[in-house]
């Protein structure tokens, strides 16, 4: 179905949301979790993985947070190994 004004779709029968309407930053926003949860818990395996994530957000699907994603990621990492070293040597 066309509209009055030439022949663009009216947006009828779509059947929902806009593609992409909620996955927008989805891997960026994971990696961030991942990235604070590295301080705290496991650094070496939640901060690479964090990280992992950031890069092929980036690199891949070109979110707007990935790069966010990878200095929280890896100060996450590194801010965790050394937390744990101070703890370890206490």
């Amino acid at each position: 179905m066309t509209t009055q004004y030439g022949n663009q779709p009216t947006g009828h029968g779509t059947g929902g949301a806009p593609v992409g309407a909620s996955t927008g930053n989805v891997l960026s926003i994971i990696a961030i979790v991942l990235g604070v949860i590295s301080l705290i818990f496991l650094p070496i395996v939640f901060g690479v993985i964090g990280l992992v994530l950031a890069i092929v957000a980036k690199a891949v699907r070109h979110e707007r947070l990935a790069t966010i994603a990878m200095v929280v990621s890896a100060v996450g990492l590194v801010g965790g190994m050394i937390l744990g070293a101070i703890v370890a040597g206490a």
